[in-house]
């Protein structure tokens, strides 16, 4: 590790000391961020507009779990190769900016291709900004939450998540019911859906802009020295097998990220069971984002209070009886309910995985570690809508979900018997 000269303790405190003065303008610069930047892109990782799209578009399930495994496919790697380009670096910003404007663009691409091409081409066209969406979200992801852990202290990271999601949760939630009567329903300007797209860039971009003129990042007292790609990658098992829990914890995450084999066709499942409008469409994605909003308030201020373990069982839990609603009841309310509950369900678990995660080991293994969580998880999300798409259109949909909802009760096993809280176990060895 570099040290670079220099009284240790001396630096850890003007480092913390630094925190604490810049807290306000940081946190307000990540609220921002967060707030506009998440609703954008809640608008497109959303399980409604994009499946749809692609569905309509291509008339195909297994394009829709095509499209959205090649969106996976871009986070295996590059959340490795963001990890090994700032993890040596004080100053982080000037990589999230590229990390960030780039996927911006693939958001940009995706809307602009429904404009310009038609047919093939378009399915072509969209398939690829999805993987390059991936790419630099995969890599944008780690350069974020070091931020985060840098500017952050632990005890101010839930509630910052919770009002900042909860705020763009509720402008996602009122721009996609609007999106879906106004927007895709007459298909605005000729393409319903490439109007949405452009308007969670334009709102992404926004975020993007705020972070960049507010946030005051200061240097660590110690970084990690350059080191080559592939010797990164020989660190991995020593990342995991030096800690048990957190060996545990990515288990858990790779299970209940397999359990999006589901996602992308919750939208169409509901489609082939009631007949689908865009008022329908745009009511849906308000359940599931109106759930993000609410949701985000309880997870975030219950992260900080007990630790987000018990966060990520609870929305487990969720996950598993809105799955079980969605396809045992065929009735406009209990669809509504259900699409709510995976809504709530996929918010807690993101705050969840996002902040235990920077809880774990050392400080300076930071970026690296994110890194590992980040590829494990995209590995088997990549895997997962790939073979839902063929499962779906070999044995239909009930399959699919019966095997989300095995993996998931599975991570909750694995959870319960295996995963201490890493907050309360840190401070036990204190």
């Amino acid at each position: 590790m570099a040290d670079g000269g220099g009284d240790l303790a001396a630096r850890e405190a003007a480092y913390e000391k630094f925190v604490w003065d810049n807290l306000k303008r940081n946190y307000l610069g990540n609220y921002l961020h967060g707030m506009l930047g998440m609703t954008g892109f809640r608008l497109v990782n959303a399980p409604t507009f994009l499946p749809a799209y692609l569905h309509a578009i291509s008339g195909s399930n297994t394009i829709v779990g095509l499209g959205l495994a090649l969106q996976q496919v871009g986070g295996v790697i590059s959340p490795i190769f963001g990890a090994s380009k700032i993890e040596h670096r004080t100053k982080v910003m000037p990589a999230a900016l590229w990390m960030g404007g780039l996927a911006r663009m693939a958001i940009l691409g995706i809307a602009a291709s429904g404009w310009l091409l038609k047919g093939t081409p378009l399915v072509a066209s969209v398939l690829f900004f999805m993987l390059m969406f991936g790419i630099f979200m995969g890599a944008q992801r780690v350069v974020f939450s070091l931020l985060i852990a840098k500017v952050i202290p632990i005890s101010r990271r839930g509630r910052l998540q919770a009002w900042r999601n909860a705020t763009g949760g509720l402008i996602a939630a009122v721009l996609a019911y609007f999106a879906g009567r106004y927007f895709i329903g007459p298909n605005l300007f000729g393409n319903g859906y490439g109007t949405t797209f452009i308007f969670a860039f334009i709102l992404t971009s926004m975020g993007l802009w705020a972070l960049q003129f507010l946030l005051k990042e200061p240097e660590p007292p110690t970084t990690r020295t350059q080191g080559r790609f592939r010797d990164r990658l020989r660190e991995f098992p020593r990342l995991i097998t030096e800690d048990r829990a957190y060996a545990y914890f990515l288990l858990v995450q790779m299970l209940a990220t397999s359990a999006r084999i589901a996602t992308p066709f919750y939208i169409l499942y509901v489609a082939a069971s009631i007949h689908m409008t865009g008022m329908m469409l745009g009511a849906l994605s308000l359940a599931y984002l109106g759930a993000d909003t609410l949701s985000n308030l309880v997870w975030g201020y219950l992260g900080d209070k007990s630790g987000f373990r018990l966060v990520l069982l609870f929305s487990i839990v969720t996950w598993i009886a809105s799955t079980v609603l969605l396809i045992e009841v065929h009735h406009s309310w209990a669809i509504f309910l259900a699409f709510f509950g995976l809504g709530a369900a996929q918010s807690g678990y993101m705050m969840a995985a996002q902040t235990m995660i920077l809880e774990f080991g050392a400080r300076d293994d930071l970026p690296m570690r994110i890194a590992v969580s980040a590829t494990a998880e995209s590995i088997t999300a990549t895997l997962g809508p790939l073979l839902g798409g063929k499962i779906a259109d070999l044995f239909g949909y009930d399959l699919v979900f019966g095997i989300s909802i095995g993996v998931l009760v599975a991570a909750l096993v694995l959870l319960i018997a295996a995963v201490k809280e890493p907050r309360t176990a840190r401070m036990a060895a204190l």
